[in-house]
């Protein structure tokens, strides 16, 4: 991976509060020197909080970022922000960082991804190498509090075909990364090591079996958490990205070839969208495309169907401010109201999980 620059001084930090104004761009330039994201927790009697503290703080500050694509220069996101020449893409990231931040701080997020925590591939060596949200392993990476995304098309070729698609599709990036940086963490110390024992409203216990199974191959809808969660995460991106599309009419204006992820960037893809790639779309951009919406995207769908009834809305939000909070009582409370007693446990409890349970 080719960095270009270093990054911002005090970069290993929180951001200040969301900036409803114009700067909200420029958010994460200052920060408040920190080991911790603002929702992670150290578990432990006093002295084992300290132990955690020393070892998590000496391996944010050793670990290398990535090493997973070398063929790739990576900038970070507001020098690449800075750098765009087209307005209008300019004013979609800037109309979807200020909803983001609203939106967010009424579910309990108040701090945002810094963006000189953000790294966004620009440019490859490798000819065939097609950007985007789906491009292979990027995303958020915890161990560093940072985020590995890259813009949206051809990477060898350094014109924006689309330009508003690329800022939308790094706004959906952005929005996503920001819930998985903001959502809750524990760590604790297992023999001498720091592990992670929770995410969100997943647990791990003493093995490191987390809480809910893996889906079976072909099930429409998802009774693992970890899916459940990524679904969550990625409707609260699509509805920030769909929302500031709406406004600004963009539908009209993404040429057919980008259109499938145009649908895809703002959650409404068609069963069409997933059988065959559009000309100028790259196959490997496609597949994962139609692996992410038929693995995440349509099971948390059919799940939210099944449990929220007419409401989905509230049974997401409540979904989504648990991972924020780490407290899903007012999630579990809704689901025993209209599941029964222990709804939680029977939906998504592993029998190979041996940890306690929510609120135990």
């Amino acid at each position: 991976m080719v960095l270009t620059g270093q990054p911002s001084r005090g970069s290993a930090g929180v951001a200040p509060a969301a900036d409803r104004s114009a700067a909200t761009l420029t958010l994460g330039r200052s920060l408040t020197p920190s080991y911790l994201g603002p929702n992670e927790h150290l578990a432990g009697d006093p002295a084992e909080r300290a132990e955690l503290a020393h070892l998590l703080a000496a391996r944010r500050a050793t670990t290398a970022l990535d090493q997973s694509h070398p063929h790739i220069t990576f900038s970070l996101l507001h020098w690449v922000l800075d750098t765009w020449e087209d307005q209008a893409a300019r004013e979609i990231f800037r109309q979807g960082a200020d909803l983001l931040a609203d939106r967010y701080r009424e579910l309990g997020l108040n701090q945002l991804l810094p963006i000189d925590r953000v790294w966004v591939g620009v440019r490859s060596t490798q000819p065939d190498a097609f950007g985007g949200f789906h491009y292979p392993n990027q995303g958020y990476r915890h161990v560093q509090l940072a985020s590995v995304i890259t813009r949206y098309g051809l990477l060898s070729d350094p014109r924006l075909a689309s330009p508003e698609l690329v800022a939308l599709d790094l706004l959906r990036s952005y929005s996503h990364d920001c819930l998985h940086w903001g959502s809750f963490r524990e760590y604790r110390l297992r023999g001498g090591q720091v592990v992670r024992s929770r995410y969100g409203i997943n647990w791990r216990d003493s093995h490191g079996r987390t809480y809910s199974a893996p889906d079976a191959d072909g099930t429409s809808s998802t009774r693992n958490l970890g899916t459940v969660m990524e679904g969550a995460t990625d409707r609260e991106a699509r509805t920030i990205a769909a929302t500031v599309a709406d406004r600004l009419g963009l539908t009209q204006q993404i040429a057919p070839p980008d259109r499938p992820a145009f649908r895809d960037t703002t959650g409404r893809l068609e069963p069409a969208d997933l059988e065959h790639a559009a000309p100028g779309i790259a196959t490997p951009f496609h597949q994962a495309m139609t692996g992410y919406e038929r693995g995440v995207g349509t099971r948390y769908q059919h799940f939210l169907a099944e449990m929220g009834g007419a409401d989905t809305e509230t049974l997401h939000r409540l979904i989504v401010a648990a991972m924020i909070s780490g407290d899903p009582s007012a999630l579990t409370a809704r689901l025993d109201r209209h599941h029964g007693r222990g709804a939680f446990r029977r939906l998504f409890r592993s029998p190979a999980y041996t940890g306690p349970d929510p609120g135990k």
